[in-house]
């Protein structure tokens, strides 16, 4: 039976790297889901990767459909952006394990679409000074730095992954990134255990 490993953590925690660091990991042999949203694509993503970025016409023929899993919606500075997941034919939970990347409530949305069974939640912590410093470095790399975007998103996470929220939706193991490689291996051992004993 094949599992989703779901990582999960707070904007600048370092998952998208983590993610990545994680994918090339021939030994887990993961396959990639790539959720979709309606916001532009930043300086350093490229479409397909991070994301399918799609507009809200690509959205609505998902949704007639019936295909769309879960989505979220965020009022943000330059308009709504739109993130969501598809059931698009891209996973086969008879054969092969995968890796996506989300929020608390796209976990929960999926869990309860697959089943708790198949999904396993990985959550990444940093402590929140280290974080904020992170997000502005890279917002400053951007070619047009939104700062207001940048603190909007901040105190965001901080809500949607608030204690209750973490302990409603059944999170107790978590990654420290305090330093990515030692994180990397941590959460490489992790699944290597999950997926050893689901072949038992």
């Amino acid at each position: 039976m094949g599992k989703i490993f779901y990582m999960m953590g707070k904007s600048s925690s370092g998952k998208d790297t983590i993610f990545k660091e994680i994918l090339k990991k021939k030994e887990l042999n993961l396959h990639q889901i790539v959720l979709y949203t309606t916001r532009p694509a930043r300086a350093n993503e490229t479409d397909g990767v991070q994301y399918h970025f799609v507009d809200e016409e690509r959205l609505s023929e998902f949704q007639d459909a019936g295909k769309v899993i879960e989505l979220r919606a965020y009022q943000v500075v330059g308009g709504v952006w739109k993130y969501f997941t598809v059931d698009d034919e891209q996973t086969d939970l008879d054969t092969k394990d995968y890796l996506a990347i989300g929020t608390l409530v796209s976990y929960e949305k999926l869990r309860d679409y697959y089943g708790a069974e198949r999904i396993v939640p990985i959550y990444v912590e940093v402590e929140d000074g280290m974080r904020l410093a992170r997000a502005l470095d890279r917002e400053r790399r951007q070619i047009k730095p939104n700062y207001d975007e940048m603190c909007r998103r901040f105190l965001a996470d901080s809500a949607d992954f608030s204690e209750e929220n973490l302990e409603k939706a059944g999170i107790k193991k978590r990654f420290q990134n305090e330093e990515l490689q030692k994180c990397v291996e941590e959460i490489t051992e992790f699944i290597l255990f999950q997926q050893e004993d689901s072949e038992l």
